[in-house]
């Protein structure tokens, strides 16, 4: 299986350096992963590194926490698209998912996939924090609003990605939007096992290993 195409090579730490972006977008071109996932300040290195690739370049908004204001939200992603980010990776508000506020979580969404038009929005629920029926509210909220895709975990949370939470959302998912798990994939067996489950998108630091161990 060729798992390139599935990874969203990730560097979010708050201790990388222009350089260690820089060297993430040398290794994602080299492994032709589809894309980068960085923070929005280094959109523009990320850019200029991977301007005569294919790489996308993916930018969390609301990160990590999500309880950022919507307004907030709307100008990190309309500003990370006008820098060069193709994707936005944004976290809901958590708290308010909790409280049982599903309005605003879909309104939220919904704004911010209108204010990035065609460009790809991928939506953190931070499964980690929530309820197998939170999970699913959370989904159905993100399908409501037309995200393109919904995503386990930032990776900062308590947890990461687990085979059940994927199974749980591709339940609500279906065919109309696509999942991404994120969050501890270390390995190329959890990889092809996630695939499998119906993943499309992987988001993880450890891609190259993933990509160069041999199949067993």
């Amino acid at each position: 299986m060729q798992l390139n195409q599935y990874i969203d090579h990730t560097l979010l730490k708050p201790t990388a350096t222009p350089g260690d972006i820089k060297k993430l977008c040398e290794e994602a071109t080299e492994h032709q992963f589809y894309a980068v996932c960085v923070s929005p300040s280094y959109i523009k290195i990320a850019k200029s590194v991977l301007k005569d690739s294919n790489v996308k370049i993916a930018a969390v908004i609301g990160f990590p926490l999500g309880a950022m204001t919507t307004e907030a939200k709307i100008f990190e992603a309309k500003d990370a698209i006008t820098k060069g980010a193709d994707e936005i990776d944004m976290v809901i508000n958590i708290g308010m998912l909790k409280a049982g506020e599903t309005d605003f979580i879909e309104k939220e969404i919904a704004e911010i996939k209108a204010a990035i038009g065609s460009n790809i929005l991928k939506v953190i629920i931070e499964t980690c924090y929530l309820t197998d029926t939170e999970k699913k509210t959370a989904c159905r909220a993100a399908l409501n609003a037309k995200a393109d895709f919904v995503k386990t975990s930032t990776g900062f949370g308590t947890g990461g990605a687990t085979f059940d939470d994927v199974k749980l959302m591709k339940e609500t998912a279906s065919n109309k939007m696509k999942i991404k798990a994120s969050g501890g994939i270390k390995d190329r067996e959890t990889a092809i096992k996630y695939i499998k489950l119906g993943v499309s998108r992987l988001g993880t630091s450890s891609g190259i290993k993933l990509v160069t161990s041999e199949e067993n």
